[in-house]
């Protein structure tokens, strides 16, 4: 059984007043913060000092009535044996509690002692109201004339104690919200500090587009200087002219090609099934996939072996062909052709190395080196634009947070004051 604490006091709701706005620039929210601590932690221990000097009678009266109580026999020699046994007992208890528990109050000075003084409390109030709950029916009945002042006591003093705990609360969820400003303050300077070395870093990377951008003018002044040239308009004309002699090898390649295309099934089966030395091997691969690449004077004899013996395939039967006379014939045809063919191949070879022997001495000596220049600033001066477009969009970014996290210090700062905080960056 609970001994009864009396109904709380209801506090009055402040009366709310119309902000008034104070500009601040952000380097001036530290000390606010500080100041606030400050005015917070003083008055959170000036009230508490003055809870703690209402609760100090209350604490010496508990002191006293243990005294008093000890030395009053409660008249239980007029009542039943057992019920005095059981209310000794009782009285005893009480006795106990008010005398071994119940202390002198520490002085509070800080935060801390508070702390202390709100444990003390809390704790010498549960147990005095478990033993009084425990022992009420004894008190109330046969201690009547101390009940009315333990109560009343005991209803002050918890009233104390839990305004005592309140205040400690809100001091701790004010210091958390001073921190968590305090995080942000630093989350800005962070922001700042990412701020400012992208934006070094930029610098850099526009120093070296610059650089770059100057380099391709100079490289295409050195590249419009060989272009304009007799001599490289002569190796142009000279590259054109071996493009277009190219196309001689097409229609070349694509006559032989036809040829050897009839015997390709005979040719492809003696690759398969006979053993070759390794010239033999190599000239008989090439006439299988490119005949255009095998068909040298130095290789004709062998060619014609090759085809020699394919024909003996044929007529001895150990290479099947749908038509072997047909086969035959179209082996024959092309023994015949392949002079005229090698000759072809070995015309045009003759042609276009002259023509590229001629084109490599025209060719200006520096053109190769300038042109892979050329090719590597460019992409380097692109890789430069897109580093700095990139570095641009993170610089954006923090520009926009920094004042998103602006604004929730000033949301934070709005709790404890009735200034309404207009917080600038510099």
């Amino acid at each position: 059984m609970v001994f009864g604490w009396g109904k709380k006091k209801q506090v009055e709701e402040p009366v709310e007043r119309k902000p008034v706005n104070q500009n601040i620039s952000l380097s001036e929210v530290p000390k606010i913060i500080d100041d606030l601590s400050r005015l917070r932690e003083s008055q959170t221990l000036s009230e508490i000092k003055h809870l703690r000097n209402n609760t100090a009678p209350l604490i010496d009266d508990l002191m006293k009535i243990g005294i008093v109580l000890e030395k009053d026999n409660l008249n239980v020699d007029d009542i039943d044996k057992h019920l005095a046994i059981i209310v000794v007992r009782g009285k005893q208890q009480v006795i106990d509690i008010l005398k071994k528990d119940v202390k002198t109050l520490m002085q509070v000075s800080t935060i801390d002692d508070a702390k202390k003084l709100d444990y003390f409390l809390t704790q010498l109030l549960k147990k005095v109201g478990d033993v009084l709950g425990r022992q009420t029916r004894v008190i109330h009945i046969f201690a009547k004339k101390y009940a009315n002042q333990l109560t009343d006591n005991l209803k002050i003093m918890n009233g104390n104690s839990d305004s005592i705990s309140k205040l400690l609360k809100h001091y701790e969820s004010t210091q958390s919200t001073f921190d968590e400003i305090t995080e942000m303050l630093n989350k800005i300077e962070s922001l700042n500090t990412e701020l400012s070395d992208k934006a070094k870093r930029n610098i850099e990377i526009l120093d070296n587009l610059k650089s770059f951008e100057e380099k391709k003018i100079t490289l295409q002044t050195s590249l419009d200087e060989i272009h304009s040239s007799e001599n490289y308009k002569k190796y142009v004309g000279l590259e054109n002219k071996l493009t277009e002699f190219t196309n001689q090898k097409l229609k070349i390649k694509s006559e032989i090609d036809t040829q050897f295309t009839k015997i390709s099934r005979p040719l492809g089966r003696y690759a398969y099934g006979s053993s070759l030395d390794k010239e033999q091997s190599g000239i008989l691969s090439a006439l299988v996939d490119d005949p255009f690449d095998a068909l040298r004077s130095e290789n004709l004899d062998t060619i014609i072996v090759i085809l020699e013996n394919i024909r003996k395939g044929i007529s001895s039967g150990s290479i099947s062909v749908k038509d072997a006379e047909k086969t035959l014939s179209q082996l024959t045809e092309t023994e015949e052709l392949l002079d005229s063919f090698i000759k072809k191949v070995s015309g045009y070879s003759d042609i276009f190395n002259s023509m590229k022997n001629e084109l490599s001495e025209l060719k200006p000596k520096n053109l190769t080196s300038l042109e892979n220049e050329f090719s590597k600033n460019t992409a380097s001066e692109n890789d430069s634009h897109l580093k700095s477009k990139n570095i641009l969009s993170e610089i954006d970014d923090i520009n926009s947070k920094i004042p998103e996290v602006i604004s929730k210090i000033e949301g934070k700062l709005r709790i404890f004051s009735n200034s309404k905080y207009v917080i600038s960056k510099s």
